[in-house]
């Protein structure tokens, strides 16, 4: 099949690609390279660098590809959107907005989308989060991602447009950019690994639900053909607090090295952490990667990335 990933140069949507290549599609990419990478280009990939958010550009690639499926992954990151929340609207709702109307247009079998949880749904009412959770976001990511779910739920039900939408928890792995997307594990293992202390945003309490870039891939190839047009959470169901994950992270890497206290992040919640019931019930999907594992998987990439860089 033909298959889109927008944002298929960037930390998720690389994987994605190269597991939907080593399936045997033909997959094709469009990326602006705002937070993505040429490094992480599968070569066998066909690559457009174009912004979803110029409707003229990305139809032409619909215009000339007959695709089958798109996986859409193509965001703003959070830091980013305290600072420049227009550019982040733009880029998560109205990029959405762009897919959708393509979509609906070139009669696409299924977007399968990448939304945030946490981000999305704000401080818990009651944990853990399940997929009915109000959403009532805290930072502009939060709000952007959320209304385009929004978008999907309604050209689905106006126009029939099929679509899943992947609500992840806290996502890390090989690729993940420690100095764009912000993500917690990225950013300490970096430093740990140069021998430097890391800023901690809080007092280590806050907890989170961290999930592999590994089994984020296989819930995202599952949704093509059992996810209904709803909501999913992909997650662990695990709460780890960051001082949790910091005694972790020491442990693999033989290491014991302390910690800068730095201000607390714009919008970050207390707690999170998801209920994966209803993914596990309609796609039989369960995470196979414990914590420990995944991070040695991130240690050796980060290291090995790290060389070719020097």
């Amino acid at each position: 099949m033909k298959i889109l990933v927008s944002g298929g140069a960037g930390f998720i949507g690389s994987h994605i690609v190269d597991r939907l290549i080593s399936l045997g599609h033909e997959v094709f990419v469009i990326d602006n390279l705002l937070t993505g990478s040429k490094d992480n280009l599968n070569p066998k990939a066909i690559f457009y660098e174009l912004d979803i958010t110029n409707l003229k550009d990305i139809e032409k690639v619909f215009k000339e590809n007959n695709f089958d499926y798109v996986f859409h992954t193509a965001a703003g990151y959070l830091v980013q959107s305290i600072e420049n929340p227009q550019r982040d609207l733009a880029i998560n709702a109205m990029g959405t907005l762009n897919i959708c109307e393509l979509a609906k247009k070139y009669k696409i079998k299924k977007i399968i989308y990448s939304n945030s949880g946490g981000a999305s749904y704000g401080e818990p009412i009651k944990l853990p989060f399940t997929e009915d959770h109000p959403m009532k976001p805290l930072n502009p990511y939060g709000a952007s991602k959320g209304v385009a779910e929004l978008y999907l739920y309604m050209y689905y039900h106006n126009y029939g447009v099929n679509y899943t939408s992947l609500r992840y928890g806290n996502v890390y792995g090989p690729r993940q950019n420690p100095k764009l997307e912000g993500g917690v594990v990225s950013v300490f293992l970096d430093a740990f690994i140069k021998g430097e202390q890391p800023i901690m945003r809080s007092d280590g309490t806050p907890t989170r639900d961290y999930v592999y870039v590994d089994d984020v891939v296989d819930a995202n190839i599952l949704a093509m053909t059992l996810g209904k047009p709803d909501g999913y959470h992909v997650a662990t169901g695990k709460e780890v607090s960051v001082i949790e994950l910091v005694s972790v992270m020491q442990k693999v890497l033989g290491i014991n090295i302390g910690v800068k206290q730095g201000p607390p992040r714009i919008g970050d919640i207390q707690s999170a952490v998801f209920s994966i019931e209803k993914i596990k019930k309609d796609l039989n999907w369960e995470p196979k990667t414990s914590l420990e594992e995944g991070i040695k998987k991130t240690i050796y990439w980060m290291r090995e990335f790290q060389n070719k860089k020097l």
